[in-house]
């Protein structure tokens, strides 16, 4: 069977395809301003890679914050529910999966079905997200791909506050001007983050095969810094970025066979 997941992210579009339980192809596209042509640029490319066609696919399950936006189907399922389902596949032992993406971060407790139990959403202001690395990387003139591996070099951080992007941005401006290195303002930056998710995390229970998936679980300054608070080594899966549009891929084959 072949079943595609899309994931409509705020920033990028990304495109599973799954044939037989097995992940066949994934692509991606800028969202833009047009999630729809972005995901059909992305499923497109997909299919290729994998040498299908449309006509091929049984079923398209699509997630994300444009998931109504999707084209090919109307069927869609929460972010929350696709990441659970994404987490047991990647990584069979996983039971907690925290989710950090451009403008959102999440954290959700699954069985070992992959079903839902209970989670966790932090919306306020994006400090807990991709996008308050993006303006914390702005105030201190350097390229957000660039953080993580400065803020590794540090071995201290100061305090900064991340209940805000504003506010936060306002707090390392003020450590810039005490002439603070920026490995440690760096590292302050991630941790503020990390408590901000590892408080998400003990609010559901915490166990000990944590999953983190979404972009910023490509940041090696982030994982460090969860690392620390919440006093285990995640499980970062390969593709991690993609396991929505697994999950929906998983979803998309499990409800043709339940009509069948």
């Amino acid at each position: 069977m072949i079943a595609v997941g899309m994931d409509l992210g705020t920033q990028r579009v990304k495109a599973v395809v799954l044939k037989d339980d097995a992940v066949a192809a994934r692509a991606q596209a800028f969202s833009g301003f047009n999630p729809t042509e972005a995901a059909e640029q992305a499923v497109t490319e997909a299919l290729k890679v994998a040498n299908l066609q449309i006509k091929d696919v049984a079923n398209f399950v699509a997630t994300g914050a444009a998931m109504e936006s999707a084209p090919y189907t109307k069927s869609t399922v929460s972010m929350m529910g696709a990441d659970a389902k994404a987490a047991v596949y990647l990584i069979p032992g996983a039971r907690t999966v925290i989710d950090v993406g451009a403008e959102e971060a999440r954290a959700v407790k699954c069985d070992e079905r992959g079903v839902m139990l209970d989670f966790v959403v932090n919306e306020r202001c994006a400090a807990g997200a991709g996008t308050f690395i993006e303006a914390m990387a702005r105030a201190l003139e350097i390229k957000a791909e660039e953080m993580g591996i400065l803020s590794l070099k540090a071995e201290r951080a100061s305090p900064i506050n991340a209940s805000c992007v504003i506010f936060g941005e306002s707090d390392v401006v003020s450590l810039i001007h005490r002439q603070e290195p920026k490995a440690e303002i760096a590292r302050a930056i991630y941790d503020a983050m990390a408590d901000r998710i590892s408080s998400m995390i003990h609010r559901l229970g915490i166990n000990q095969e944590v999953e983190l998936v979404g972009g910023v679980a490509k940041d090696a300054g982030f994982i460090a810094s969860l690392n620390r608070k919440l006093c285990i080594n995640v499980l970062v899966p390969d593709y991690p970025d993609f396991a929505g549009a697994v999950g929906a891929a998983l979803i998309a084959q499990s409800r043709v066979e339940k009509t069948k």
